[in-house]
């Protein structure tokens, strides 16, 4: 994976999940903490599905993290990550 103009690197900083487990939260995040994405995947899915390090995500699909608090945690947990892991590896 490779940051180009089109795209944005997001790194994952947050997993959960709900309803016994049968829907799981990803949420990936910019180095900033600024901007995320999150999916929602079943767990059959995401069996099937390989959960990366980080991603490369269009502008137009992030979101604005809503408040101070949240944004300073998802800037640590991308530095975080970005500092284990290489863009591409399973976590």
């Amino acid at each position: 994976m490779s940051e180009s103009e089109d795209t944005v690197q997001c790194w994952l900083v947050e997993r959960s999940s709900y309803g016994d487990e049968r829907v799981v939260t990803l949420v990936y995040a910019t180095p900033d903490g600024d901007r995320q994405l999150t999916k929602q995947l079943s767990t059959n899915l995401l069996m099937r599905k390989t959960v990366t390090a980080a991603t490369d995500v269009e502008p137009a699909r992030l979101e604005p993290v809503g408040d101070a608090e949240t944004r300073e945690r998802y800037a640590a947990e991308a530095t975080r990550m970005a500092e284990q892991h290489d863009p591409e590896e399973e976590v």
